[in-house]
């Protein structure tokens, strides 16, 4: 499985802003070298996602809206691709299914997608960052 580079850059900005303090755009984007372009893209999605607060005007910046040990890899994964998958068969239609059988390889594929996920549901970013 491959997540995509804005997943990455999403985790890299809940770090960031780990210490709960207000931070820019370019702060964040120093600390953790993400592209500026990218990540207001990713802290948009983020704040749709309810993981990210944005404050605007002077001054302004975002900063977590959740504590770390209430916020997940999964969060932040699915923030960006809600619909993540180890391989394309496991959400959309497998030509291999038949009402009398199901394929081999999707019940496998489909148990992995499941333990991926749990993985990621596990392990909070307090976990993953406390020293």
């Amino acid at each position: 499985m491959l997540f995509t580079r804005e997943s990455d850059y999403a985790i890299r900005v809940v770090r960031a802003l780990k210490d709960g303090e207000k931070k820019s755009i370019r702060q964040i984007c120093a600390i953790e070298e993400i592209p500026e372009a990218f990540c207001y893209k990713i802290v948009k999605k983020l704040q749709r996602a309810g993981v990210v607060e944005i404050i605007r005007g002077t001054g302004g910046g975002c900063r977590l809206k959740k504590q770390l040990s209430e916020l997940t890899l999964y969060d932040a994964v699915t923030a960006i691709e809600p619909g993540f998958a180890v391989m394309d068969c496991v959400h959309h239609f497998c030509s291999r299914n038949t009402d009398e059988e199901k394929c081999r390889v999707h019940k496998e594929l489909l148990s992995i997608q499941h333990a991926v996920e749990e993985l990621l549901r596990e392990k909070t970013f307090c976990d993953i960052l406390s020293d």
